[in-house]
């Protein structure tokens, strides 16, 4: 069966959406860490993780959409991720965010590194993945240095 180009956009859709996906986990276990921090740490995981979170997660959703629109195909539609348990020690909650952050950037290099969004996607799309990206690209290290921060 031939592989063509409608196909490949909706492998691009997909490839988008579970990235987007690994940062809603990221998200939702950012959200319960910040219950178990006091206001100061609290706010510093907000500012340091969550927002740039939060907004390469929107972003990839816009970028996801509009090229699904530019293209007259339907947007895989995400489910809102699960809820961590609330069990969860602080540092384990935000070692997985950093984990799932990670998932979703090597999931965009390597939609990236194929080329195919250079030989179906538009500028547009290519514009919105190198932006995610690059919203991802220090959150490991602030992740590490707020975890080993924790508790002083």
């Amino acid at each position: 069966m031939p592989y063509t180009t409608a196909d490949a956009r909706q492998g691009l859709l997909d490839t988008v959406a579970s990235a987007t996906a690994q940062l809603g986990l990221a998200l939702a276990a950012l959200g319960e860490a910040y219950e178990h921090l006091d206001e100061q740490t609290a706010d510093r995981l907000e500012r340091e993780l969550f927002g740039p979170v939060q907004l390469a997660y929107g972003r990839a959703q816009r970028t996801s959409t509009a090229f699904a629109a530019r293209h007259g195909i339907v947007a895989p539609s995400l489910a809102q991720a699960p809820a961590a348990a609330p069990s969860t020690g602080t540092k384990a909650l935000i070692d997985g965010a950093a984990e799932s952050v990670a998932a979703a950037d090597a999931t965009l290099a390597e939609l990236q590194d194929s080329l195919a969004p250079i030989e179906v996607g538009d500028a547009e799309l290519r514009d919105g993945l190198r932006e995610v990206r690059e919203l991802l690209g220090e959150l490991g290290a602030r992740s590490r240095e707020l975890v080993r921060t924790l508790g002083r």
